[in-house]
């Protein structure tokens, strides 16, 4: 037998099992974009990652995500947003505050956005049915229902004559929020302040000018920043003894009085369906734009107690889930 022929087979052979697996390697990578932080927001990355696997992608066997969390720094969002287009991942998901950086970064890697904002308004999107382009995604009524909140926080503690909004100044949706809340509040009768969080350094001094302005209940206006820090919003509320409301379940699972708003794990297991649709190649301009129109009212029992507040039967009738 030749030698040299041997030993180019034999290497050959040997180089096989590499080969092999560079090929298994090569599996579609999903950048998560999301201006909160990775524990505030698990619930959220385990609805994206259960909607993948309805399509049959589930992380670390078929697919690779790629998690970048701004950790409440709007700021640091198109950074983020650039090193994912520069690591050619196949699919960016983005939330409310990340879709327009994402967006402004490529035009050709498909998105897929989660939002409570308009995103025909936004430019993001020709129209609902038919986005066009590189982008498509999910909405909730979160942003519509808002108003709604104040009105239900109004009668479940009607003897409140001054209220406060609590917002993130560095959303997008803070500025119509806040103008939707002061006009409700004008037609309720009832004071507002509207006051500003975007890190957690600021709750304290928030806390502080609500007991100074004598504020007698709070609403929390819709921001992923703010929903990350749930558990210590619903605890300073309860410590400040203010009737509070919020968008989402993890609000009164917390220990918050009220929650009124769709589904956060609706709306990312919905975006993590469009992800795996599109990486078996359906394109985001054919997709059209969902809307999650679910809204649950979840009162806290135990925290109206505590509060000194008597729920009204009707007002509890109308709840989906009561916490005791």
């Amino acid at each position: 037998m030749n030698r040299r022929w041997f030993i180019t087979m034999l290497g050959g052979a040997a180089a096989w099992p590499l080969a092999a697996r560079a090929q298994q390697a090569a599996i579609p990578v999903v950048g998560f974009l999301n201006s909160a932080s990775a524990d505030g927001y698990a619930m959220a990355a385990r609805a994206f990652r259960q909607g993948l696997k309805d399509t049959g992608f589930v992380e670390g066997q078929n697919v690779a995500i790629e998690y970048r969390w701004a950790e409440g720094q709007y700021n640091r969002l198109p950074a983020l947003a650039a090193d994912l287009v520069h690591r050619r991942v196949d699919v960016i998901v983005a939330n409310s505050a990340a879709m327009v950086p994402a967006r402004a970064a490529t035009t050709t890697i498909p998105i897929v956005f989660t939002t409570s904002l308009d995103p025909v308004q936004l430019g993001l999107v020709a129209s609902l049915s038919r986005p066009g382009g590189n982008v498509t995604g999910v909405t909730s009524l979160n942003v519509e229902v808002g108003p709604k909140r104040l009105e239900l926080l109004h009668e479940l503690a009607p003897a409140v004559n001054v209220v406060g909004f609590l917002v993130n100044p560095n959303n997008p949706n803070t500025q119509s929020l806040s103008r939707d809340l002061q006009a409700v509040a004008g037609k309720l009768g009832r004071q507002s302040h509207v006051l500003y969080a975007s890190n957690e350094r600021d709750f304290d001094r928030v806390f502080a000018e609500l007991v100074q302005r004598r504020a007698g209940a709070l609403v929390i206006g819709s921001d992923a920043f703010l929903t990350s820090h749930s558990e210590q919003l619903a605890a300073l509320a309860l410590r400040h003894a203010l009737p509070a409301v919020y968008q989402y379940p993890e609000f009164t699972a917390a220990g918050g009085l009220m929650s009124y708003g769709g589904s956060l794990t609706e709306l990312y297991r919905t975006a993590g369906t469009y992800a795996g649709r599109i990486l078996k190649g359906e394109k985001p301009a054919d997709l059209p734009v969902q809307q999650v129109t679910k809204v649950e009212l979840i009162i806290n029992l135990k925290t109206a107690k505590a509060l000194g507040l008597t729920v009204p039967l009707p007002l509890l009738g109308r709840a989906d889930e009561v916490i005791e």
